[in-house]
């Protein structure tokens, strides 16, 4: 049995003991029916004001095929007239050939509005040839050191940019308003608690040209009670640029702090008030791309279509050189820093980067230090494994990517070749060498559902019922245990925001977040684990979701 009185879990242990039978005397109980009592869930990489925002704009995600693409682009046109830009996005490589769309498809139904669409991952923008028009861009315009703009036999454009790229369409829509960013927090938080998320890492607040700023969003709804979930905003790195921002970086960490009432605007939070539900105390830096457009960073370079060499091994970011320095300042001023790592070079550079700034500080850095993590770690080289622990270094994972699906199978695997494919996801391999892990889910790249994500940490499969390809598992022996994988969404996630004191576990004296589910997740098949649902969300022991 587990007490709970205001805010607060008072006790936990037999219904007879004595602790626990004084504070249940009076109070209203609540029966699991057969299900499990959970901590809330932590996403410890997620994009909620965004995949808010999208919400409410030409929302492409669900669909998969081209046409499907196409039907709700032309219907959000056709409800939405007039002649101001058609944004949203959420699109998947795989339903276009080599995993690139194309302004001949998108001209037809956008009738010659300016059209703007990430793909699903936001690291790359399908746009039409309005848009490419009003950007300037045609056979003539060089790639920016950060992007590519694919381009025909000819050298035209093709209404595909990459990376960096995108943003010289982005810079030329009109910015949404401080309002549209609150709403899509709003509506942002009301599904993630439906989904028993109570706290998560917003990986990017601040400052990033072509994203939303949810920096303002989020002081307003901790100002004024609205926010309900404990947040730690990472402030975006501008890989422009070099130490010269760090007074902004600080400056925005202090402005969260001084506005919602925080006395320390590097410390952890206390277990009240405002101060404690939003801080800006992490900064996000990427350091390459993605896999499936070959901009992941890698030690090799990536293969052609016939299993050769090719002279691209993807894009640093952020100079590797300059790295160790950067980081080394930010962990001097008590920063955490999220990375951006999903190749094994950007992985090898981060924790070079992270072991120089320990060194910086001393023994006892690793232990004491910022908590730094790596998120998305597709592709890790074997001999940095290790590192994780010895550098107190959290690796930050998005189970649902591993997993056989045509992003994988056609636009990666064949790229990387055998040896390398092999090394994608190491999840039991992290967790056998001691590193800390932590869980999250990069929505609106994918779903923020945790279950979801734990069945495929576990089982490195997905069903076809649950959206999945039915495939056999994707490198079984990468498979994580269901106590791992629950850990590392909950207590995992809570020790990277700093929050062990407060949130991710069920004992005495924690806040009273907490997830009812429908199915006994110590004994459902593990087959059946993304087959579970949330009945019930509590919020410091608020009632904030129950299934209808």
């Amino acid at each position: 049995m587990v007490t709970v009185a205001g805010a607060t879990i008072t006790g936990i242990g037999p219904q007879d003991s004595p602790d626990v039978a004084e504070h249940a005397r009076g109070a209203e109980p609540v029966d699991l029916a057969g299900g499990t009592l959970l901590p809330g869930f932590i996403d410890a990489h997620v994009h909620p004001v965004l995949a808010g925002e999208r919400m409410v704009r030409c929302d492409l995600s669900g669909a998969k095929t081209a046409a499907e693409y196409l039907d709700r682009i032309a219907a959000y046109c056709a409800a939405h007239p007039g002649a101001g830009w058609i944004t949203g996005g959420g699109w998947s490589m795989e339903a276009f050939p080599g995993g690139v769309p194309t302004k001949d498809l998108l001209d037809p139904v956008t009738g010659g509005r300016p059209a703007f669409l990430p793909n699903r991952d936001g690291h790359g923008a399908w746009v039409n040839s309005r848009a490419l028009e009003l950007a300037g861009i045609g056979a003539a315009t060089p790639d920016p050191p950060d992007g590519r703009i694919e381009r025909d036999a000819a050298g035209e454009p093709v209404g595909m940019l990459q990376e960096g790229a995108a943003r010289l369409v982005s810079r030329l829509m009109p910015p949404a308003g401080e309002e549209d960013w609150y709403q899509g927090l709003l509506a942002a938080q009301e599904y993630l608690l439906s989904l028993g998320i109570t706290g998560w890492q917003d990986a990017i607040v601040a400052s990033h040209p072509g994203l939303p700023d949810p920096f303002g969003a989020y002081l307003r709804a901790a100002g004024n009670g609205a926010l309900a979930a404990r947040v730690v905003g990472a402030l975006w790195w501008d890989r422009h640029r070099g130490l010269d921002q760090l007074p902004e970086l600080l400056g925005w960490r202090e402005r969260a702090a001084r506005e919602l009432g925080g006395a320390d605007p590097g410390a952890a939070g206390g277990p009240g008030g405002a101060a404690a539900l939003f801080r800006a105390s992490s900064v996000k830096m990427m350091l390459d791309g993605v896999a499936e457009n070959h901009t992941a960073a890698m030690l090799e370079p990536y293969l052609d279509g016939h299993g050769c060499p090719t002279g691209n091994a993807g894009l640093d970011f952020i100079d590797p050189a300059e790295l160790p320095r950067f980081v080394t300042a930010l962990d001097r001023e008590g920063f955490q820093v999220h990375f951006h790592a999903l190749g094994d070079r950007a992985v090898r550079n981060a924790l070079d980067a992270i072991e120089a700034a320990r060194s910086a500080a001393g023994p006892a850095a690793a232990t004491s230090g910022p908590r730094h993590h790596l998120a998305h770690l597709q592709v890790i080289h074997p001999d940095d494994i290790g590192r994780f622990a010895r550098l107190g270094a959290t690796a930050n994972i998005q189970p649902l990517w591993a997993t056989h699906e045509p992003q994988m199978d056609e636009l990666t695997i064949p790229f990387l070749g055998e040896r390398r494919s092999g090394w994608q996801y190491p999840f039991a391999a992290l967790r056998a060498s001691g590193a800390r892990l932590a869980a999250g889910s990069d929505w609106s790249v994918s779903s923020p559902d945790p279950l979801l994500g734990a069945h495929v940490a576990v089982n490195r499969s997905l069903p076809a019922d649950l959206g999945g390809t039915g495939a056999e598992p994707f490198l079984p022996g990468q498979a994580l245990r269901r106590e791992d994988i629950l850990a590392a969404y909950t207590a995992g996630s809570a020790r990277v925001n700093g929050l062990e004191e407060i949130a991710g576990a069920i004992r005495p004296g924690l806040d009273a977040d907490l997830v009812v589910t429908d199915a006994d997740l110590a004994r459902v098949p593990d087959g059946d684990i993304g087959r579970a649902r949330v009945r019930a969300t509590w919020v410091r022991g608020e009632a904030r979701y129950e299934r209808p």
